[in-house]
């Protein structure tokens, strides 16, 4: 089964494709993350990936480069709602591509994150599928996001400290800073 993993980083792709692998499939990772900000943010975790896909000599596809200014223009005012601006940005992407090359199915490493929402990402991922004729491979990987966090410290590769887009950056610094 030919699969086309988008994959968000490193430290979440390891249990997605070790798993992945435990069911006979190899999946080629594709790198489509236009939320990620700052630019060093961005090119810390391609470059992890880059690394570790490397490692477990999996192909990796690169697509879109650095989209500040196309996620700023997706979520618009609409800070709320930016993750499912977001979910559905990516997994549009990754859905048209699978489409358009060949690939059985596609899935999505944001499914082993406990942070982020599960079940919208499976549903936008279905209707992305539907929309493309392309088959969405659903798992839930969240009980192994502990296991993959650790296998990332033990490689040495790069552990961001927040999802990636600019807001939840925000966030991070809101919360230390008690406010």
């Amino acid at each position: 089964m030919k699969t086309l993993l988008h994959t968000c980083c490193a430290p979440c792709s390891i249990q997605c494709v070790e798993s992945l692998r435990q069911e006979g499939v190899e999946p080629v990772m594709f790198w489509y993350n236009p939320n990620i900000h700052p630019f060093t943010e961005y090119e810390g975790r391609r470059n992890a990936l880059r690394d570790y896909a490397s490692i477990q000599k999996l192909e990796l596809i690169e697509q879109g480069g650095y989209g500040l200014r196309r996620f700023i223009a997706g979520v618009g005012t609409n800070f709320d709602e930016r993750c499912e601006y977001c979910y559905s940005a990516r997994l549009k992407e990754v859905a048209r591509y699978a489409a358009e090359h060949g690939f059985d199915c596609f899935s999505t490493t944001l499914l082993i994150s406990p942070y982020q929402k599960h079940e919208r990402i499976r549903e936008i991922g279905e209707r992305e599928a539907a929309e493309n004729n392309v088959r969405f491979l659903y798992r839930d990987f969240r009980p192994l996001f502990r296991a993959g966090q650790q296998s990332a410290r033990e490689m040495n590769l790069y552990m961001q400290k927040y999802c990636g887009c600019i807001f939840s950056e925000e966030e991070r610094y809101r919360k230390r800073q008690g406010r």
